[in-house]
């Protein structure tokens, strides 16, 4: 079946335009045919007017103020051609309305003001036949007062899609980030065992063939990992497309990898198996910490761990968490050759540094004072709001 969009169909601003200009150049014909004394008020001056007043409408969207004034000076030309009468706000409904839409509120409200303001005066200070009377006067104003709110309320409605379009975009931009943090962290992560695996496998093989086959194992079962992380990662992304496409719902994901300190221990055992030494100490009480706090202590143990295995050189690392004071402070350090005087910050340090201050935390990293490089965090229990 041929994919059906659900995106709504948007009508071209320019149709809009056209369809607004003849109905408001067709209304004030209609009014002046109407008229009763028709044959010696309304010539075709009066529908030249007419057309002009629809013809105004067309550039509201470039010009609104220039529209909004030319269109009240054509209602006084109007009368003082002495045309079938037509109303004063009747004329300028479409230029105030434009005016209000395109975010010119006070010109719109100064136009109708004048409007209604020479209507009165017209009416009161005119012969008995023009007196103004009570429903000429709410006529008027209720004419502005509609056609200002309209425009007001579309260009509110308007504003307010757009606000809703980029909050979600800002939403879409940070779950992206959240994405790219989290694979680059259980992606390098298990790369790294992978590749000391690997060695080991390669120096074993033929002289310790049991150690070579625990070796591979470790490497098969972090690719593993990677694979089904990988594939968890895809499933989520593609479900809002496919729900959106009307397909099929996508499978459901596989239960997903731990992503909180429950699974720190577990980290610590794959590490241990490249022949890293990994001590760790948690003092976290159970449900004391946000699903998103426990997910990032994890990441950022995760990441820790990747660059001792990767870049420290390290033999030994000690992990710990506990909760003191009302904040959770992790700290990982390794005893390996640390970062030096210069240390060039990689995207896993930095995408460390922006979780934790994306909860309200911080994180920072230095050389330990007798070797060795320590990452520390400081993070809420709970989030804020």
């Amino acid at each position: 079946m041929p994919e059906q969009s659900e995106v709504p169909y948007a009508v071209d601003p320019r149709v809009t335009d056209v369809a607004l200009a003849i109905a408001m150049a067709l209304v004030v014909a209609v009014v002046i045919a109407a008229d009763p004394d028709a044959t010696r008020h309304a010539g075709p001056g009066a529908y030249l007017f007419a057309a002009g007043f629809g013809a105004l409408v067309l550039l509201r969207r470039r010009l609104p103020r220039a529209v909004l004034v030319v269109t009240v000076l054509a209602v006084f030309a109007y009368y003082t051609f002495q045309f079938a009468p037509i109303g004063m706000a009747l004329p300028a409904i479409a230029a105030l309305y434009s005016a209000a839409e395109m975010g010119r509120t006070g010109w719109a409200v100064g136009g109708g003001a004048v409007l209604v303001a020479v209507a009165t005066y017209y009416r009161v200070t005119g012969t008995a036949e023009e007196y103004l009377t009570p429903y000429d006067l709410v006529t008027n104003l209720a004419l502005v007062a509609a056609a200002i709110a309209l425009g007001v309320a579309v260009r509110l409605s308007r504003e307010a899609r757009a606000h809703q379009a980029h909050a979600a975009e800002q939403r879409l931009q940070a779950e992206r980030l959240r994405i790219a943090r989290d694979l680059h962290d259980v992606v390098g992560h298990n790369l790294s065992v992978i590749a000391l695996h690997s060695g080991v496998a390669a120096e074993a093989l033929g002289r310790d063939d049991d150690a070579a086959r625990g070796a591979l194992e470790h490497v098969r079962q972090a690719t593993s990992g990677t694979l089904h992380e990988l594939r968890s990662t895809v499933r989520v992304l593609r479900r809002p497309l496919d729900a959106a496409d009307g397909g099929p719902p996508a499978a459901g994901p596989a239960a997903p990898a731990p992503t909180s300190l429950a699974g720190i221990d577990a980290l610590a055992d794959s590490a241990r198996a490249t022949g890293l030494a990994v001590d760790v100490t948690l003092d976290v009480p159970d449900g004391a910490l946000d699903g998103a706090i426990d997910a990032a202590a994890y990441r950022i143990v995760q990441e820790s761990l990747t660059n001792a295995l990767r870049h420290a050189a390290a033999s030994h690392v000690t992990v710990s968490a506990r909760v003191a004071g009302g904040r959770l402070a992790v700290r990982v350090s390794d005893d390996g050759r640390g970062a030096g005087p210069a240390p060039v910050p990689g995207s896993g340090i930095s995408g460390m540094r922006e979780r934790a201050a994306l909860l309200g935390g911080t994180l920072t990293t230095s050389d330990a004072p007798g070797g060795g490089f320590v990452v520390a965090a400081d993070l809420p229990l709970r989030l804020e709001g």
